[in-house]
């Protein structure tokens, strides 16, 4: 079924892949560019979105995959359920008049912050051509859930509780395409009905912070997963009162409170996860959790040492409690280029290490819309500001110059697919990368 919404055609997910999948036999192993057939016709680029255009290039530049693998990949893709293991949902373009009155009006920096974040997160509910941007970017990612970062990084629940209300408002708005799903049968509900969802995480584990026992301070796990929230971080980058984050140079591990909230989190049915915690922090959170556990987006420190990868004595806990890592797409945290190729690498790295069941891919990337830079779009920046006490990132743990970083575009989901295809794993084994392995978890996980 074909519709149309502000000019952009509109195709059901399955549909518009299975019909890139039957042009693709078409198309010669060569790179393959916009140029090389009339505009928004090459079946590679799903449509003349720039954004996802000049994700789609470089990838394809860099895989080089034959017409076979190509359209195998492809196909496979379509057929499989496609599970992002920590990720973001398609943002939208800000509304920079809407910014300039606040601005005008008197807005804090910290409005004009919770206004913009806001408007990225809910603002193709709100406007038509984002819906259509939001549509577009779902579909051809071919992703059917993200887990979803539902939780501003800290441990105040009210804090928490923003990100929150923003994505259940989403899935509440968008039902014909988006489904909020509550439970693993959700997300395989979605996937054979055609629509997408979101599996929401929370970055922070709330707490109650007034100190009177462990189970009073604990008791809001229990009430966060009520609202939804299926996995929580236990420290980001800094310490906090459970343990040591990945980017304090201590790497002082748990605390005995942060031992308890793992025990809880087993209990209530949370995913315990250390993507941004420190090294000892997520060896002993594996040693003591009872229930699979995951670093849902990060790398392999035995190929690229970053405080955001994981070293293999790590991985291997996690993989002993029946967990997994899911590997990201920050060129900084992969090295070797930080390109598909290096993405691939770790996922390689993580398979013959650790085995098939033990790796996914957490993005931890978004499409931004294309409109994020169109004149209505643009808020005049207000200079530097100080940095923000979660982001505690040593010098050039985020920098660094990536010529190819296009390549990891959130977008190219089918890609990683077809890549996977080029290394030689079986079908089996890339619907187990792509979603069946962190679905598993939150089976295994899930207490009803």
């Amino acid at each position: 079924m074909v519709n149309r919404l502000n000019g952009v055609t509109l195709y059901d997910r399955r549909a518009f892949l299975r019909s890139v999948a039957s042009v693709v036999a078409a198309v010669t192993a060569r790179q393959v560019y916009a140029s090389d057939a009339p505009s928004g016709k090459d079946p590679l680029l799903i449509s003349e979105n720039p954004v996802i255009v000049q994700a789609r290039n470089p990838a394809l530049a860099i895989l080089k995959p034959s017409q076979v693998d190509l359209q195998h990949g492809l196909e496979l893709h379509r057929q499989s359920l496609v599970f992002d293991s920590y990720g973001f949902a398609p943002r939208a373009a800000p509304d920079g008049a809407a910014l300039t009155a606040a601005d005008a009006a008197g807005a804090t920096d910290a409005e004009l912050q919770d206004l913009r974040e806001e408007m990225g997160m809910i603002r193709a509910v709100t406007d038509l051509t984002e819906r259509a941007e939001f549509e577009e970017a779902m579909r051809c990612s071919g992703v059917t859930c993200i887990f979803q970062n539902a939780g501003e990084e800290g441990q105040s629940p009210e804090r928490l509780l923003k990100r929150l209300a923003r994505f259940t408002y989403l899935g509440d708005m968008l039902r014909e395409v988006l489904v909020r799903a509550a439970t693993p049968e959700d997300i395989e509900l979605a996937q054979k009905t055609g629509k997408h969802c979101l599996y929401l995480t929370g970055n922070g584990v709330p707490l109650a912070q007034q100190w009177n026992t462990v189970e009073d301070e604990l008791n809001y796990i229990r009430t966060f997963f009520q609202l939804g929230i299926r996995m929580m971080h236990v420290t980001y980058n800094r310490r906090n009162m459970l343990g040591d984050g990945c980017a304090e140079v201590a790497n002082g591990g748990l605390s005995d409170l942060g031992r308890a909230a793992i025990s809880e989190m087993n209990r209530v049915g949370v995913i315990v996860d250390v993507a941004h915690s420190g090294w000892r922090t997520s060896l002993e959170a594996a040693q003591i959790s009872r229930r699979p556990m995951v670093a849902s987006h990060t790398a392999c420190d035995a190929i690229n040492h970053h405080i955001r990868a994981k070293p293999d004595e790590v991985i291997r806990a996690i993989c002993d409690t029946g967990g997994l890592v899911g590997i990201c797409c920050i060129p900084n945290f992969l090295g070797r280029g930080g390109d598909i190729a290096a993405l691939l690498d770790h996922v390689d790295h993580v398979v013959t290490r650790f085995g098939i069941d033990h790796v996914a891919i957490g993005t931890d990337v978004s499409h931004t819309s294309q409109h994020a830079s169109a004149p209505g779009a643009v808020f005049a920046n207000r200079g530097k500001r100080r940095d923000r006490f979660e982001a505690l990132w040593p010098l050039n743990a985020l920098g660094g110059q990536w010529p190819q970083a296009a390549s990891l575009g959130w977008t190219n989901w089918p890609l990683f697919t077809v890549g996977l295809v080029q290394r030689g794993y079986s079908d089996e084994k890339i619907r187990k990368i792509l979603g069946e392995n962190i679905l598993r978890v939150c089976r295994a996980v899930m207490v009803k």
